[in-house]
């Protein structure tokens, strides 16, 4: 089962992403802020990114740390709607996608999808 970790200070969508997420099968494990700590067979690490800056870039350089080798994905509001998600500024920030907030549940799960896959239904 893949697993993810959100890394959101909003406790609404902290809320929001886990339940559309489970919804499809992943397990999931949400922290707030940057209380992340370091779980066995993470496939992927969802963080909000917020301004100013450079507390967004720290955000992700921990995320970094604290989950080495780790796919992430990067949500924000201060990312402009339409973004290609895993242009430029995803390249920039150094994870693989990167999603304007407000963001739907399909674009959450097509990004989930283009890094991780779809989920496999366990066989044991």
């Amino acid at each position: 089962m893949s697993r993810i970790v959100i890394i959101e200070d909003d406790p609404l969508m902290r809320s929001l992403l886990a339940e559309w997420l489970t919804a499809e099968g992943y397990c999931v494990e949400s922290v707030a802020g940057d209380n992340a700590q370091p779980s066995p067979s993470v496939d992927l690490v969802i963080v909000d990114v917020y301004m100013p800056r450079c507390l967004g870039v720290e955000r992700l350089r921990s995320a970094r740390r604290t989950y080495p080798g780790v796919p992430i994905i990067a949500s924000s509001g201060q990312f402009r709607a339409g973004l290609d998600c895993a242009g430029p500024a995803a390249q920039a920030l150094g994870v693989e996608r990167v999603m304007a907030k407000p963001f739907s549940r399909e674009t959450l799960l097509d990004a989930v999808r283009s890094v991780i896959g779809i989920r496999v239904a366990d066989t044991g």
